[in-house]
């Protein structure tokens, strides 16, 4: 049957790919952008089932308007893909406050903006799909990530606590965790470096810059396969909690699983036996 789509991030990349493969599966598409008219370009023109609309998800009225948009237009929403987002690259020391904040405004709190504007509308149907774009750094902490790791753990407690809330109303949400796609997530529109320099990184901030640069374009996964795969999760009826995307992610996860195991089996000694004499 087809769904009504409402896109995040929908003028270039992942988020061009899902809106483009949800409109030839037949789906009604609200893609959203800062600027809907690169949106609207990158989809190829106008189209009978596209609604393209101006959304900055870190402006939470916004977000409220674009939902409004799109209940105006196809009378519902089924699928929210939360699907923007940029990178803030760096270490933790050469990372500005204001760019850690920034990073987690988008990434973290941008989400949230726009879950909490579709929300009402899924609530009434008492039905919907909340897809997030996670990442493999929102579940394994790396080097240069310090801000983006911080900000994608929190969108992972974010959905996996949401769903309990929403499930009841017939709402199921799914977090999504990409290993290394050949999106635009690196390109200069997307990525920001530290603009702070400290000399005892300079050397290391230099190697590590030059090598995330040298990624961009390269990355093993294809987009519009993994845009494809996503149509097929939010059909399901009950959709995973997690969907681990890419062969390097699935490898990663499975041993941050199995790290996790260790960490529990290595704390039980110390860890066991904390409770009040009292306690029951």
């Amino acid at each position: 049957m087809s769904k009504v789509f409402f896109i995040t991030g929908a003028g270039r990349g992942l988020g061009a790919d899902i809106a483009r493969q949800a409109l030839a599966a037949g789906h009604q598409v609200v893609a959203t952008g800062r600027r809907p008219e690169r949106v609207l370009e990158a989809l190829g023109g106008e189209h009978h089932n596209l609604l393209t609309t101006a959304l900055d998800i870190t402006d939470s009225q916004a977000a409220q308007s674009a939902a409004q948009a799109a209940v105006a237009r196809f009378g519902r929403i089924d699928v929210l893909i939360n699907n923007a987002a940029n990178f803030y690259a760096g270490f933790f020391e050469e990372v500005s406050e204001r760019q850690v904040r920034a990073q987690i405004e988008t990434n973290l709190f941008g989400p949230m903006n726009v879950t909490r504007a579709v929300l009402p509308v899924m609530r009434a149907q008492r039905s919907g799909r909340i897809v997030t774009v996670s990442s493999l750094a929102g579940v394994v902490g790396v080097d240069f990530c310090v801000a983006y790791s911080a900000a994608k753990f929190g969108v992972e407690g974010f959905m996996e606590s949401l769903h309990h809330d929403v499930e009841p109303f017939g709402i199921h949400t799914t977090i999504v965790e990409p290993g290394f796609f050949r999106t635009e997530l690196l390109v200069d529109a997307s990525t920001t470096y530290a603009e702070l320099c400290i000399e005892d990184y300079a050397e290391r901030t230099a190697a590590t810059r030059k090598q995330w640069e040298s990624m961009n374009g390269r990355q093993a996964g294809d987009p519009v396969k993994l845009a494809d795969a996503l149509l097929e999760v939010a059909d399901l009826d009950r959709p995973p909690l997690r969907f681990v995307a890419g062969d390097d992610c699935l490898q990663a996860v499975e041993a941050k699983a199995k790290e996790l195991l260790t960490q529990v089996a290595d704390s039980r000694e110390l860890g066991s036996g904390l409770a009040h004499t009292d306690a029951a």
